[in-house]
């Protein structure tokens, strides 16, 4: 892989990227993900005006249960790649009522984040010629105007993280051209209607209702449709006496009460806009596994370290590259280092500044080492150093064959570190067993097991149960948690055998690429 074209990847990883279409003319963009977990609905909650957010933002479905987190990790199970979150979030209102504006707004803000917006609009029946020669007499505020099974398809694909050709309905000729739309961590779904269908319903983690004042509604659709559709206004008054206004008394206002938020005034709203997207990135920053486990932290996941993943998972990388950008990812701001030195505890300090000044702040313990598991381990270390001047590390080798690493070859540790607070360094967590091994011995020789910060890049969610469970006041540090194990207990999707492509032991030649079976977990 030539330097430029990682440098091309990594300046389009760190971009701004949007999926799918939009019915107001914000082109096709692009994305990613799956998600899980219908929400449970609860008839009688009563919708809230914005100002008291109550939170109906469904977390989901554990996929694991209490008795498969018990399984011995020497087993192999499969874990589903729905383990990651995706947020699913519902926005109704009358026509003209500013759904799209808040669509937008959102999307706006989650700038970093891979968002989708399907528009119900792109879900209306195929007129026949008979409805096309009557058009105007055509209800297209009704509910059996919709495809809702064809709507479920698609929205079912997308969360399970399949793309999906979705129509887009076009006005002026009544008829539908198609476009490709792409999995994505955050599902937008918009329209009049999309609360009427308890299937749809319950598909959404946040349901949203845009309340605008009917006299706002109609003054919009007016200059909407007169300058936008060209359309004759006395058409556009009738259809609305005709149609859209006893639509909305009949079928979208009675679903009002469905709302988790109702915001009044639509994209005039910022504050509800501001709240609702703190509520999807939290949602979105919360792994299943993490409302497991307290002790599990997951670092938020940005565009830059997604290209970081992606550069060093590449089986073509070379041997180079591979180093540098692995590098560079462990030393990302906010990186999995950073990340754990700020689970390390600490004292308010005073110091006096350059000016006379007082400036109250922390000072942080500095009774710390680290200890590498070697040989990948090892590989954490210059980015250990580079936030810790002089920082102590130790080291611990052990004996790794399939899934039994039990066998202690080598230790050597600081004399002093039961007082110590200690981070441990593997960039990968798979079946747990030489972590547990490792813990074992740091706890054996007297360092407290809430002062042990196990520091890794990636995780295998059978290692997690394996390490939590076994150590529930440690605590884990990861930037991503993978699919799960094969049944040679590699990670999967995983990135190979980490330290023969960081220390270049797995072949001569830096340009050769490692095939599937010389990786490992």
């Amino acid at each position: 892989m030539g330097s430029a074209a990682v440098e091309d990847m990594i300046e389009a990883s760190s971009g701004v990227h949007f999926s799918g279409f939009h019915m107001d003319g914000l082109d096709s963009r692009h994305i990613k993900k799956p998600m899980i977990s219908p929400a449970t609905e609860n008839m009688h909650n009563q919708p809230f005006l914005i100002a008291s957010v109550k939170s109906r933002f469904t977390d989901g479905n554990a996929l694991v249960d209490e008795d498969r987190v018990d399984i011995p990790s020497t087993i192999f199970y499969k874990i589903s790649p729905l383990f990651v979150f995706i947020a699913l979030c519902g926005v109704a209102g009358g026509a003209a009522s500013g759904k799209t504006t808040v669509c937008d707004m959102i999307i706006q803000q989650l700038h970093d984040q891979r968002v989708v917006l399907v528009n119900q609009d792109s879900f209306y029946h195929k007129l026949t010629e008979e409805e096309l020669s009557r058009v105007h007499e055509y209800n297209f505020d009704h509910p059996d105007a919709f495809d809702t099974e064809k709507l479920l398809d698609s929205i079912d694909n997308l969360r399970h993280g399949r793309a999906v050709d979705i129509p887009k309905y076009d006005f002026k000729s009544y008829k539908l051209d198609v476009f490709p739309v792409n999995p994505s961590d955050v599902i937008i779904l918009e329209g009049i209607l999309i609360f009427h269908d308890p299937r749809v319903r319950e598909l959404m983690n946040m349901k949203i209702f845009v309340d605008t004042d009917a006299d706002v509604r109609l003054a919009r659709r007016i200059r909407r449709d007169t300058v936008g559709k060209s359309r004759d206004i006395g058409a556009v008054l009738d259809q609305y006496s005709k149609f859209v206004k006893p639509a909305f008394d009949d079928f979208i206002l009675p679903t009002k009460k469905y709302a988790d938020i109702i915001i009044p005034r639509g994209g005039d709203n910022h504050v509800a806009i501001d709240l609702i997207v703190q509520h999807i990135r939290t949602k979105l920053g919360q792994h299943d596994l993490c409302k497991i486990y307290p002790n599990l932290y997951v670092i938020q996941s940005t565009f830059q370290i997604r290209g970081m993943h992606t550069l060093i998972r590449d089986s073509q990388t070379t041997k180079h590259d591979f180093v540098f950008y692995a590098d560079r990812l462990i030393r990302l701001v906010g990186d999995v280092v950073e990340h754990g030195l700020g689970h390390l505890p600490f004292t308010e300090k005073q110091v006096i500044t350059p000016t006379g000044s007082v400036y109250t702040g922390v000072d942080f313990c500095k009774r710390l080492c680290g200890v590498s598991i070697i040989r990948s381990g090892e590989s954490m270390e210059n980015a250990l150093r580079a936030c810790c001047k002089g920082i102590k590390i130790g080291k611990i080798l052990i004996h790794r064959e399939g899934d039994n690493g039990q066998q202690l070859i080598y230790e050597k540790l600081p004399q002093d570190i039961s007082k110590r607070h200690v981070l441990l360094l593997d960039p990968i967590l798979g079946t747990g067993n030489s972590a547990v091994q490792a813990i074992s011995l740091l706890i054996k020789k007297g360092v407290p097991e809430s002062n042990i910060i196990f520091l890794n890049l990636i995780s295998a969610p059978q290692g997690v149960h394996m390490v939590c469970k076994s150590f529930p006041r440690l605590k884990i540090v990861t930037s991503e948690i993978d699919i799960g194990l094969n049944k040679d207990f590699c990670v999967i999707p995983g990135m190979g055998e980490f330290g023969d492509r960081y220390f270049g032991t797995d072949d001569d030649d830096d340009e050769k690429v490692m095939t599937p079976m010389q990786q490992s977990c």
